[in-house]
């Protein structure tokens, strides 16, 4: 349950892929918007997670177009020009941590990057207003980056090791055609 290889990332996409990757970006922007009536709890940070450690670079591809489909219905704000750097920090994380199997290692990412979501998103506030503008909105959003730890730690236990699981599966049976 690797994730692709180095080789398998510079070949075009299949059109299995190109469906798949769509599907994944288009399935979180629908189920973060679903889920919008809960406090800072989505799936977004378990999809990212899912792209990253099933499909290697490529599952970028899924996560930009949520990031896209953001912008598009929301517009671009600082409020979420922020989504173009932290998820890609969440990808990272995830691909360094690729062949662990621990469905708590998972949550436990899932939990983290929650809780420094605040944190990463007022990197843009400090570049438009500085260092107490930044910090000053950070700190007000600690309240809903708990809830957003908590909710991205029981989301990424439940459903974490079925999804990677029918992740491979699928990979395994269209991803090398």
């Amino acid at each position: 349950m690797g994730g692709s290889t180095p080789s398998a990332d510079r070949r075009r996409l299949t059109t299995a892929e190109l469906a798949l990757f769509g599907l994944m970006g288009a399935m979180t922007f629908a189920l973060k918007m679903a889920m919008a009536q809960l406090p800072n709890i989505e799936p977004v940070s378990l999809m990212v997670m899912l792209a990253a450690v099933c499909f290697g670079w490529r599952g970028l591809y899924a996560v930009y177009l949520y990031v896209f489909l953001e912008f598009a219905v929301w517009g671009i704000g600082l409020w979420n020009i922020n989504y173009l750097y932290v998820w890609l920090v969440l990808f990272a994380a995830a691909r360094l941590l690729r062949r662990v199997e621990s469905p708590l290692v998972w949550a436990a990412l899932s939990g983290c990057f929650g809780l420094l979501f605040g944190a990463l998103c007022a990197l843009v506030y400090w570049i438009t207003g500085g260092w107490a503008f930044a910090v000053s909105w950070w700190v007000a959003g600690i309240p809903m980056d708990l809830f957003h730890g908590a909710g991205n730690f029981v989301v990424a236990l439940a459903l974490f090791k079925p999804l990677r699981r029918a992740l491979v599966s699928f990979q395994k049976r269209y991803g090398n055609r």
